[in-house]
């Protein structure tokens, strides 16, 4: 007799973010690899212990907003401040058949966006996985997300 799960869309209730206050939590570190070709790194870049040579490393939240993330990146790439320049958020955790990449959203600069206010809270970033950003120049277009793209 096998059994089967009833449980609904709805009756699984979302864990409501709890707001940090960041005068009093310590934050994390959160290592982020950029690419400027409008493509995010690959799995096996991260495979073994690598990792691509591209790194910031950034102090912030698991409350941080994609939004104030693009911002931070601005301030390290001036050529990335430029109105209509993509930014592509991956999470890149840990598997046991290798790192995975899990596409969260992507902003514009100058431009609001319906991702701009996601937290990685919210995508269920862990302390300890990585932040991949693909950025695309405002006179390309943005490849396909990684959703609609095979491996």
């Amino acid at each position: 007799m096998a059994l089967e799960s009833r449980i609904t869309q709805e009756e699984i209730k979302k864990e409501p973010e709890k707001p940090i206050d960041r005068e009093k939590t310590c934050p994390l570190l959160l290592r982020v690899f950029t690419t400027n070709s409008g493509r995010h790194h690959r799995a096996d870049e991260f495979a073994r212990g690598n990792v691509p040579t591209s790194e910031l490393q950034i102090y912030t939240w698991m409350d941080a907003t994609l939004k104030e993330l693009t911002s931070l990146v601005k301030e390290v790439y001036p050529e990335a401040r430029k109105k209509g320049t993509h930014f592509s958020f991956n999470i890149v955790y840990p598997d046991p058949r290798g790192k995975v990449l899990k596409d969260i959203g992507s902003t514009v600069s100058g431009r609001k966006g319906t991702d701009d206010s996601l937290t990685l809270q919210s995508q269920r970033f862990q302390i300890g996985d990585y932040l991949d950003i693909a950025i695309t120049p405002p006179n390309r277009a943005p490849p396909l997300s990684t959703r609609m793209r095979p491996f």
